[in-house]
């Protein structure tokens, strides 16, 4: 999974005068310390249930929640906290916010890998969210130290790499345990983290604050909310990013039951299933870095509701497929759609909002990004329990095509 990396190092744009010297190396770091901490923050999805029935629950239905319980519970701290260390990183550096969440998810990681029960592992899952958060604060970070003229370049490699974690985190989960064993595997993935960690600390050069900017009393001692001149922007933003999420978690809790729909053989639904899941997250890893490289040309909230509305298209034929391999074209057409939506997201908050609170803010975008990755399942589940698979795609098209409307009359605005 490093294609994408160097295809995006490879068509970088030059860099502009006056642009801080080290943007370029602080992005590789931050490329590669968040693809290896979502690896590890997503490798227990094929196992989790095999680890919470060795930690010695053995009802079936058990095992299913407290399995429920564990993964989410990373994502339900990480998005308490994320403002937070947004606040602290304008405060204190984004670098030491870096080194504090790598450092914290490889202890985190080596002692899920030490539990001795499944009330120790939902609790160092939660662990892992509070003092994490590796992924965002790069995002912050490339943000701040980007030349402005970059940001959508330099954001959208960002988003390549996260999503590429994301792809692979469950491939990895899914090879590894058979041969080193499952807490072992957590050891590796808290040893893969410590790696990153050392990057982090002896690589990343963060470009100090101008004094200047400290000694502006009236407009510094405004501190989150207040200190956004013309909040407008950010509110759609935030809503942009909870609505990308919910789009593609959505569809997670009956794709499986909707593919099983459209394969003839019960033996190949799972691995249909599978192809479709991955489509998406292929799509926006192969165009984000193109599409973040558009807008910083033609404007990154015109990408935005570009990408929401073909989205918004591109779920009415997924509701009507009848065959599974149209769903995983349709999907990875859709992937493509969105990837470049967080790097879009992410510049528009930094342009928009004063950079002594850019930070925080972005940690406001993060936190409404886990909202949907929890609503959106749970969304997908009860419309499609309750009224049918084919409304789940229906309701998220028009969800997507009322914010592209959204955007485009506060862009107007």
């Amino acid at each position: 999974m490093t294609h994408p990396t160097t295809t995006n190092a490879t068509n970088a744009p030059p860099a502009g005068t006056g642009a801080h010297t080290h943007w370029q190396r602080n992005l590789a770091v931050c490329m590669f310390g968040s693809f290896t901490t979502i690896i590890a923050m997503t490798l227990l999805l094929p196992f989790l249930p095999l680890y919470v029935e060795q930690l010695g629950v053995k009802d079936h239905a058990a095992i299913v929640q407290w399995s429920g319980a564990a993964y989410g519970a990373t994502f339900f701290s990480a998005a308490l906290v994320a403002p937070l260390w947004g606040r602290l990183a304008d405060r204190y550096g984004r670098k030491p916010m870096l080194i504090r969440a790598s450092l914290g998810m490889a202890v985190a990681m080596a002692l899920i890998g030490l539990a001795g029960n499944v009330w120790q592992l939902v609790g160092l899952r939660l662990l892992a969210g509070l003092l994490g958060g590796y992924a965002s604060g790069s995002m912050v970070l490339v943000a701040t130290q980007t030349p402005k003229d970059r940001t959508g370049w330099a954001l959208g490699t960002m988003s390549s790499a996260i999503m590429a974690g994301n792809l692979v985190g469950p491939l990895v989960g899914g090879v590894l345990p058979p041969l080193v064993g499952i807490r072992n595997t957590f050891f590796a993935a808290g040893a893969m983290i410590f790696v990153a960690f050392l990057a982090t600390a002896f690589l990343i050069r963060e470009e100090k604050k101008a004094p200047s900017a400290s000694k502006q009393r009236g407009a510094s001692d405004d501190t989150g909310w207040a200190a956004v001149p013309d909040k407008r922007p950010l509110v759609a933003m935030l809503f942009t990013g909870m609505l990308l999420m919910l789009a593609n978690m959505s569809i997670e809790p009956i794709i499986t039951v909707y593919v099983a729909t459209l394969v003839d053989d019960p033996n190949r639904v799972t691995m249909m299933a599978g192809l479709v899941m991955s489509a998406a997250a292929l799509g926006s890893i192969l165009s984000a870095s193109w599409l973040g490289k558009l807008a910083d040309r033609v404007g990154h909230w015109n990408v935005i509701v570009g990408c929401l509305a073909v989205s918004a298209l591109l779920l009415v034929p997924q509701a009507f497929v009848s065959s599974g391999w149209q769903l995983v074209v349709l999907r990875f057409l859709m992937g493509l759609s969105l990837g470049g939506l967080l790097p879009c997201i992410a510049s528009v908050i930094r342009h928009n909002v004063p950079e002594r609170v850019a930070g925080n803010m972005l940690g406001y975008s993060t936190s409404a990004q886990y909202t949907g990755q929890v609503a959106g399942p749970l969304l997908g589940g009860f419309v499609g329990g309750h009224i049918g698979m084919r409304a789940v795609f229906l309701g998220t098209c028009v969800l997507m095509a009322a914010g592209a409307g959204w955007n485009w009359l506060a862009k107007r605005r």
